[in-house]
């Protein structure tokens, strides 16, 4: 079986003299108590026969409630620990983005583990932006490297 492949959007804004990225927290239980090393970008699954771009931008919007229309730069692919690979753009496009305001979809699934009780959960609880430093203590370690490239491409 072929492994999983994600798109999503690593989205930046210049602050003074600092570059700031959008980086969101998954939802859900399982991440609730969990900070360093468990934001990501927003991302999600690409479906068969998709334009892998277009999913970058409709996870965006599912996950952030953000309609993207800038200009995307190719970043990478990049191979996830568990075996997924999550392809990568990059846009400027945060000027007008209030990571307070996100609206993301939800999911549902039984919490507590084996209670019978189905719950429903918000695909990202919450979103922020970061400059370089504080992103690479915060974002997955297979996103890391998408900082790293960012900074190169950018000069």
């Amino acid at each position: 079986m072929a492994a999983k492949r994600s798109a999503g959007l690593l989205i930046f804004r210049r602050v003074e003299q600092d570059l700031q990225v959008l980086l969101v927290h998954p939802g859900g239980p399982f991440w609730a108590r969990r900070d360093e090393a468990a934001w990501s970008i927003p991302k999600g699954l690409v479906e068969e026969g998709e334009d892998e771009l277009e999913a970058a931008r409709r996870e965006v919007q599912e996950e952030t409630g953000i309609l993207i229309d800038g200009e995307c730069q190719w970043l990478g692919e990049y191979r996830q620990p568990g075996g997924k690979r999550v392809l990568a753009w990059c846009v400027e496009d945060g000027a007008d983005i209030d990571a307070t305001r996100i609206v993301s979809n939800s999911f549902t699934m039984e919490y507590p583990p084996k209670s019978g009780r189905m719950q429903e959960f918000p695909e990202v609880d919450k979103a922020g932006w970061f400059n370089l430093g504080p992103a690479a203590v915060k974002i997955l370690k297979g996103q890391k490297p998408m900082l790293d490239d960012l900074q190169d491409l950018l000069g």
